[in-house]
């Protein structure tokens, strides 16, 4: 069965950091696509970092580059997301995805086969 588990969500105020894990089960982990996607309030789910299956390349959405920082220790089958500088329009949840053929397109929402339930983000002004 595949599993993919989020943990470290919490209510930090702006400016402050978290880290997001995601430990993944029940499937080949270095093989498929990985990334990390977030849901704000009455929004549509975007992507926010992933990495690719096809080179290892890791790839940010222009709201995220230079404040997050994505990476993975494929021997705990888990991917981490290093988020600094929070706002509070980071504020949602944050989803764990993998995708099998995703390549440099894995912060596309459509294209992830696996979703984990989520970590809620809460950053206050």
């Amino acid at each position: 069965e595949v599993q993919l588990v989020e943990s470290g969500g919490d209510l930090v105020q702006a400016g402050g950091s978290l880290r997001l894990s995601c430990a993944a089960s029940g499937f080949t982990f270095d093989t498929y696509g990985i990334g990390w996607f977030r849901q704000a309030p009455g929004k549509e789910r975007e992507g926010v970092s992933c990495i690719s299956d096809y080179d290892g390349s890791i790839h940010y959405a222009d709201s995220a580059k230079g404040r997050f920082t994505m990476s993975s220790d494929n021997a705990k089958n888990t991917v981490y997301l290093h988020l600094n500088g929070l706002k509070p329009e980071d504020t949602g949840v944050y989803y764990c995805a993998a995708g099998y053929g995703v390549g440099s397109y894995c912060l596309n929402v459509h294209g992830m086969d696996y979703w984990g339930k989520g970590a809620l983000v809460i950053v206050s002004s």
